[in-house]
């Protein structure tokens, strides 16, 4: 075996609107294994569904509603339970499809949610969202920005056990805390900053030299133990690739 698995890609957003097979291929010629594709409000549901109807085995879907929601033309706003309503009926739909419950979490950037009760609201949507990972035995993936120790601590509250937190951006000594509850951490190719590269899964490579150059160890070894964790995480891949 050899090849990594990309733990959390938007296949369905905007940007991949008119080259989406393009990327997926480049995925595959790039050595990659799978991909995991989240999403981050309904509208994208039936989208990345039927694309991982497409790419059997290869696009595996992850359904969820994100903290942070797009507001035209006002821009950004928080989760409101509203916009979980509206996800609910088709996450019952899909269910059988899905590898993890994803993009949810917490976002406490000032400009995204500045009140408590924005907040509040935001804490009850990710709740919702973790019970229905744990009624359909399901991993959560799962976004922290500028809320680390909260979203650590409500998914140790909430009893959730199976948690990929993407990108997480808080102390070491939080993201510890997260280790010992068990959860994993993904590292995305934007740990380099560059504004150059677009945020796609053939640069899932980035990632691994980059973890491999700070642990001192190589790429494979990067490539073999991220990927056995993967396996661990989300139960439905052992089933898709041969370790």
């Amino acid at each position: 075996m050899s090849g990594c698995i990309d733990c959390h890609c938007h296949l369905a957003a905007p940007e991949f609107l008119t080259d989406i097979d393009a990327v997926i291929e480049q995925a595959k010629e790039a050595g990659l294994l799978a991909l995991v594709a989240v999403t981050e409000h309904s509208g994208e549901f039936e989208r990345l569904v039927e694309l991982s109807d497409r790419y059997s085995g290869f696009v595996l879907p992850c359904l969820g509603v994100h903290p942070v929601q797009e507001n035209p033309p006002q821009g950004q706003r928080a989760a409101t339970l509203q916009d979980l309503q509206t996800a609910l009926p088709l996450i019952e739909k899909y269910k059988e499809y899905l590898l993890a419950i994803g993009e949810v979490g917490l976002d406490f950037t000032p400009r995204i949610a500045c009140t408590e009760a924005q907040k509040n609201e935001q804490r009850k949507v990710f709740i919702e969202q973790i019970e229905i990972a744990k009624q359909l035995d399901l991993p959560l993936n799962v976004h922290s920005r500028s809320a680390g120790r909260p979203t650590i601590n409500l998914l140790k509250e909430q009893g959730a056990k199976k948690v990929l937190l993407h990108a997480f951006d808080g102390k070491p000594s939080v993201a510890m805390e997260g280790v010992k509850a068990g959860f994993f951490f993904s590292i995305p190719p934007s740990v380099i900053r560059s504004e150059q590269m677009r945020n796609e899964p053939k640069n899932i490579s980035i990632s691994c030299q980059y973890i491999a150059q700070v642990k001192g160890i190589s790429v494979e070894n990067v490539m073999e133990v991220t990927t056995r964790n993967a396996c661990k995480l989300f139960p439905k891949l052992q089933k898709l690739i041969h370790l």
